[in-house]
């Protein structure tokens, strides 16, 4: 069976030849990715790793349910599927803002603001389906990952808002 990384590598050496990846340019109307803030970054880094987590346990775990049904890894699963949406449209409103940065009214960019937060909040609930499929594991692992999950959220919650205001002076 092909690797993902070899069908990947064999889809872009077969659309893309040497001699012209090294023409390709960035058009100048395309996003400056340095533009970003560190907290910009540091929501998306989280976001990308929660997304991914969040899809690599629905694949295990679907496959170990298909086996050997659980309700508490039904209801799991569930939380966690409810998520994804939320997941992948925080990272259209993130790409929409920076490609149309200064292009938007104070309106428009605030209700998307407010999406964005809310995209957020409805992705950290899919920890809650994490803990209960740790928790239907093992109760220590359950108790590790729900204190750590917690203090993790704490502590990168707290360098984000001493970054923004170090940010606005």
């Amino acid at each position: 069976m092909t690797s993902y990384f070899e069908c990947f590598s064999i889809f872009f050496r077969a659309r893309y030849k040497p001699s012209t990846v090294s023409t390709l340019r960035m058009s100048d109307s395309s996003v400056n990715v340095e533009s970003r803030t560190s907290s910009q970054d540091k929501r998306w880094t989280i976001m990308a790793a929660l997304l991914g987590t969040n899809t690599a346990v629905m694949l295990f775990q679907g496959i170990e349910q298909e086996s050997n049904p659980k309700l508490v890894r039904e209801v799991a699963l569930t939380v966690i599927a409810a998520t994804i949406p939320f997941q992948g449209i925080y990272f259209l409103i993130y790409t929409f803002l920076l490609e149309h940065n200064g292009n938007l009214t104070e309106d428009m960019l605030n209700r998307l603001n407010f999406a964005s937060a809310l995209c957020q909040v409805v992705a950290y609930l899919s920890l809650g389906g994490l803990i209960a499929l740790w928790y239907s594991m093992s109760h220590m692992v359950g108790i590790a990952f729900t204190v750590s999950a917690i203090t993790s959220m704490i502590l990168v919650r707290t360098s984000m808002m001493q970054t923004e205001k170090t940010e606005d002076h």
